[in-house]
């Protein structure tokens, strides 16, 4: 047999001892590492810095409305609602309902009520502007829940005929198809939508109140409660093209109208021919 060549053996051991002397240090990493995060947190800390005059007026002013909030609930509220807006045997919880709930109660004067009864009835409005945004930054505070909407949907100017569709399927059957209102049963009632700010309809559609179902973003989309404003604002600001609408109360009003005057005219007629006869 020949012999085995060694010769190979030598070079496999300098590749070995090449590697070795070429590896990084074990710390080389974490260094790195260090050096990466420094550089991030001095970057952030320095953009933070000159922003922070910006933000602090902000948040002060936030503070100070969730703080006056606070002092009104307490002074106006907490009877009922309970001292932490838990609620009570008389009124619900608060935690939750967010600052469009309280916009729309308080902003509409149903809120505080004036009496118990089926639903709480629009009155003049107790608070200022500022006091009504006071309260619904206080209630926003305590809990997640629906937001005051944004402009971009109040301005009236969707799309008139969806908004037609959409508001005779969801909403005509209780507040009618000219949203002139309607009763309900056990003494309540469907209030009417003229002369109801976009603001108050967007929050009604948002948070329910009395025995209005919710309709969130899911239901109808934001788009489309714009489109349902547009289309009360067009009703509302442009006359009936059949003339006298008798309050917009659809045929119930209209058979009224003719049993009293129109049966009252024939009735009227009958009295006249049978006297001029006589």
């Amino acid at each position: 047999m020949r012999p085995k060549n060694r010769s190979t053996a030598a070079p496999v051991r300098s590749s070995k001892t090449a590697r070795k002397a070429g590896r990084r240090h074990p710390l080389a990493t974490v260094a790195l590492l260090a050096i990466g995060l420094g550089l991030t947190g001095g970057a952030y800390a320095a953009f933070t810095t000159t922003t922070a005059s910006a933000d602090e007026p902000a948040a002060a002013t936030s503070q100070s409305s969730v703080d006056e909030g606070k002092k009104l609930f307490e002074s106006n509220c907490a009877t009922c609602h309970g001292l932490q807006a838990q609620g009570s045997s008389v009124a619900p919880s608060l935690i939750g309902v967010g600052a469009a709930a309280v916009d729309f109660q308080v902003g509409t004067g149903r809120m505080p009520m004036q009496m118990q009864g089926p639903q709480a009835q629009e009155k003049p409005v107790q608070f200022t502007d500022d006091q009504v945004k006071a309260l619904a930054a206080y209630v926003a505070s305590l809990a997640p829940g629906p937001s005051i909407p944004e402009q971009k949907y109040l301005d009236g100017k969707g799309n008139a005929a969806r908004g037609a569709e959409l508001f005779r399927i969801n909403c005509a059957m209780c507040h009618n198809v000219a949203g002139a209102g309607g009763a309900l049963t056990e003494g309540k009632y469907a209030p009417p939508l003229t002369g109801v700010s976009a603001q108050h309809i967007y929050e009604a559609m948002i948070t329910g109140p009395q025995n209005m179902p919710v309709f969130n973003d899911l239901n109808i989309s934001p788009q489309g409660k714009a489109d349902i404003i547009t289309y009360l604002k067009y009703i509302q600001n442009n006359p009936s093209p059949g003339g006298f609408e008798l309050g917009s109360l659809g045929p119930v009003a209209e058979g009224l109208f003719l049993w009293i005057f129109g049966l009252g005219a024939i009735v009227a007629l009958t009295v006249w021919i049978t006297a001029k006869s006589n």
